[in-house]
């Protein structure tokens, strides 16, 4: 049994000899290969190169095309921000800038960066595909309408559902269309991508999410490939809800704790995915921590449908050889790292924390792990943002990304247990959840009386 038949047996839900490994190499394969992410992500040579380097380095079972959520959203017309070591971000909201869904087109092989990213994806199937699984990664409908609406569409969703259900039937059809094209390609997985679910009740994600997940994973299954469904964020209260929309696996990140993951799968037959820390571990930690981790993540997930991968896309600058240690602890070949003695990168650094209570302005510190990249992180800083405007005097605001040391001290000493969270005055308020403009623009006016500024 080669690595992509292992891989396959897994997230079929069956019993194999060894834990398959994936790692989710987007942006990092520009670093493998000495371009920038932008460069990386504009080429489809670069993104030939990157994949074939990721397999030789980490002997994966399983590697992306790429690892891009807006490929799609830019296609139909959002405005990007490209960065030198992320993936590119969504700048500009179309419905909220007087299109109507009537004038949104689902996009084509030759709309965007779509030959650039389907050239890439029959080249690396044909060239690794009968190695490898090879993953083809759609955006998610409803992160997809929140590209399209920004985060106006959380009032929709209370006040005119039936705007966001029409919302959410084309960008299901984007998502189909999207999975056709990847398949055409070549891919044997198709994982639809969709962090913003991890934001809303499992009540909100029956009605707003499931009616319009589960065919676009009936139609992946309809031309013979497997599908996985990837919610980043603390999605732990919608791990049943995910199962429920039928895909064959899920993957979840770090905010979700695996055994609870694992055994909620079980019971629906869905495989799982995950979820090795992304900053702490990859980012900062040593080859030795990496070990542990994975071994750990191992040990709880089991030799029946689970696949050991990062919570999501590797970060740009994390080092290879932590990443080599995870293969070395797929296949049984530590004794190499065990041997190293590297001091943790985070022993020696301290953050003093402001005096929030006797600070003149209301202080926000917004945790995340980066809002250029993580599409829940983005709208959390969009949200306070918009919740300061007018009272700047006031509050003044910080966005701490954990793929930063410094960050990720601060997260600890502010005890945010999960990402992305927004803390007033020191004090964690909304834990993986964006509020309403409204709400957070009064909970900072209360912070204000409260101080009696």
């Amino acid at each position: 049994m080669n690595s992509k038949e292992l891989l396959l047996r897994a997230i079929h839900n069956e019993s194999v000899e060894r834990i398959p490994w994936v790692p989710f190499v987007g942006c990092h394969a520009g670093n493998l290969i000495g371009v920038t992410a932008e460069e990386y992500f504009r080429n489809s040579d670069n993104i030939i190169r990157g994949a074939i380097k990721a397999f030789e380095e980490y002997k994966p079972d399983g590697l992306p095309v790429t690892f891009d959520l807006q490929v799609e959203a830019e296609a139909i017309g959002c405005k990007l921000v490209y960065s030198d070591k992320n993936p590119p971000s969504v700048a500009t909201h179309p419905l909220q800038e007087g299109k109507s869904i009537e004038d949104l087109k689902i996009p084509s092989e030759t709309d965007g960066r779509f030959p650039i990213v389907l050239k890439a994806a029959k080249e690396i199937c044909k060239l690794l595909g009968d190695k490898i699984a090879v993953y083809g990664l759609v955006i998610g409908p409803f992160t997809l309408a929140l590209h399209f609406k920004g985060t106006d569409i959380f009032y929709e969703m209370m006040d005119s559902p039936e705007r966001v259900y029409e919302l959410m039937r084309f960008c299901q059809k984007v998502s189909i269309n999207s999975a056709k094209m990847y398949i055409d390609a070549g891919v044997d997985v198709v994982a639809i991508v969709d962090p913003m679910t991890s934001q809303i009740s499992p009540t909100s994600f029956e009605e707003f999410v499931s009616p319009y997940l589960t065919p676009v994973f009936d139609y992946i299954r309809e031309r013979g490939k497997v599908c996985s469904l990837f919610v980043c964020g603390n999605a732990t209260k919608n791990i049943e809800s995910m199962c429920k929309s039928k895909p064959d696996n899920i993957s979840i990140d770090e905010n979700v704790d695996l055994a609870y993951a694992k055994e909620i799968c079980q019971r629906y037959g869905v495989s799982l995915g995950g979820n090795i820390k992304l900053t702490l571990t990859m980012l900062f930690g040593t080859p030795l921590d990496n070990i542990r981790e994975a071994e750990n993540l191992m040990e709880i997930g089991g030799k029946k449908g689970y696949i050991l991968s990062p919570g999501c896309d590797i970060p740009y600058d994390t080092p290879p050889e932590n990443i080599k240690a995870i293969t070395s602890a797929v296949h049984g070949e530590v004794g190499e790292f065990m041997r190293q003695d590297i001091k943790n990168s985070l022993e020696e650094i301290d953050v003093v924390l402001p005096d929030y209570k006797n600070a003149k302005k209301v202080i926000i510190d917004v945790i995340t792990l980066d809002s250029g990249s993580c599409a829940p992180c983005q709208y959390a800083v969009e949200a306070v943002k918009s919740a300061v405007e007018g009272i700047e005097d006031k509050v003044e605001w910080n966005e701490y990304k954990i793929k930063e040391k410094e960050s990720i001290i601060r997260m600890i000493k502010l005890r945010v247990p999960n990402i992305p969270t927004i803390c007033i005055d020191g004090e964690p308020v909304y834990i993986s959840v964006i509020p309403s403009v409204d709400e957070l623009r009064r909970s900072i006016e209360t912070a204000i009386k409260r101080k009696g500024i």
